[in-house]
C-alpha cells in the first residue's frame, strides 16, 4: 500500500493482494517505524455513507463504505474518490485507487500491481 500526500489530499494505492485482504477482511494497514516513533496508515471497510479520513496518534486511517468496496476485487473499478469537509472552509480530497504498473522503469517491485490500461494502447 502506498500514500500520497499533497496538501489537502490524501490518495492510497493498492495492490491486487491488498485490494483482495480489504474486501474479504475488512482491514489493511502498513507501519512505518522511524526509531522512537511510528507512522501507520490503514484503510478500513466501515458502515458509513461514502468516505472518511482520521488522524490519531500517529495513525492515518481511511474508512470507506462496505457498499462500495463490495465485489471490488473482482470488477474493472480504478477507484473511489471523496470530498471530506473539515469545515465552512477546508476539505479533505480522500482517493483510493487500485495501483496499476508504471509505464516508465522503476526500481520498485511492480510485480502484483495491475497491468497498466495504457499499456494495452
Amino acid at each position: 500500500m502506498k500514500i500520497r500526500i499533497k496538501g489537502n489530499t490524501i490518495r492510497f494505492r493498492l495492490t491486487k493482494t491488498e485490494v483482495d485482504t480489504l474486501c474479504k477482511e475488512g482491514y489493511l494497514e502498513e507501519i512505518t517505524d522511524f526509531g522512537e516513533h511510528t507512522f501507520c496508515y490503514a484503510v478500513q471497510r466501515k458502515a458509513i455513507p461514502t468516505m472518511e479520513a482520521t488522524f490519531s496518534e500517529n495513525r492515518l486511517t481511511l474508512a470507506i463504505s462496505e457498499g462500495k468496496i463490495a465485489n471490488w476485487d473482482t470488477n474493472q473499478l480504478v477507484g473511489f474518490e471523496h470530498v471530506m469537509h473539515i469545515d465552512d472552509n477546508k476539505i479533505l480530497q480522500l482517493l483510493l485507487e487500485k495501483d496499476f504498473v508504471c509505464l516508465d522503469e522503476r526500481l520498485e517491485d511492480q510485480s502484483d500491481n495491475y497491468p497498466n490500461p495504457k499499456a494495452l494502447l
